[in-house]
């Protein structure tokens, strides 16, 4: 006993220094999930499918959407988990507006300094397993929205800068399903502060609560 005692200790410590935990998860939980195991963020991956599984049981009406797609291999699990379900992508795929991160340097949350350019739409487009459902929004939003007409089941917003944050929280929330989540990536990333900054004045001024996720950029979550 000492020896495994020892031996997970030694383990243990090698791993929290990498900020890796091993935990068990849904131990009693019956039925079929299917989580990609090449997606080593688990936690985030893992809310999706049991929020997607949510959703769908419940019949929850409306299409999904990710505002903030890069090379879309969050967004290929949405069209996955939502296969039913019209699934809209914004993007610039070209990076960063200069706006936003002008706005960024200015108010000291980040540099903005992170290239998302190398990206395109054929590329992520590949990526999706029913790519008939996916509408591709390219350019500036919101100005790319102005002609969607819909409601949202479920909205990812991983735009990491401050403005198209907020943006994307004021026009995604009021379109939201009564019983509708929005993920919001980087709340807890200290690198993108502004993302944390976003997300607390919309709930504020809304009167809107919110539930933080341990996944590797501290998601925050928001329901209706």
């Amino acid at each position: 006993m000492k020896i495994i005692a020892a031996i997970n200790y030694v383990v243990g410590f090698f791993l929290n220094a990498k900020k890796t935990r091993i935990t068990y998860s849904l131990n009693y939980l019956n039925r079929a999930r299917n989580i990609d195991r090449n997606y080593l963020d688990y936690i985030r991956l893992a809310t999706l499918e049991l929020v997607a599984d949510e959703l769908n049981s419940a019949k929850i009406e409306g299409s999904v959407a990710e505002l903030g797609v890069y090379k879309g291999k969050f967004a290929r699990y949405i069209n996955q988990y939502f296969s039913q379900r019209i699934l809209y992508l914004f993007d610039t795929f070209e990076g960063f507006n200069k706006a936003d991160i002008d706005q960024e340097k200015k108010q000291h949350f980040s540099t903005g300094e992170q290239d998302f350019s190398n990206t395109s739409i054929n590329e992520v487009l590949k990526r999706m397993p029913f790519v008939d459902k996916c509408i591709v929004k390219q350019g500036y939003f919101p100005q790319t929205a102005k002609d969607v007409i819909d409601k949202f089941a479920f909205v990812s917003i991983d735009t990491d800068l401050y403005d198209p944050i907020y943006t994307g929280l004021n026009f995604f929330y009021p379109l939201l399903a009564k019983g509708g989540y929005i993920f919001v990536h980087d709340y807890n990333n200290d690198n993108y502060k502004g993302a944390k900054e976003a997300v607390n004045k919309f709930c504020l001024e809304n009167n809107i609560t919110k539930i933080v996720l341990p996944d590797s950029c501290g998601t925050v979550i928001i329901t209706k």
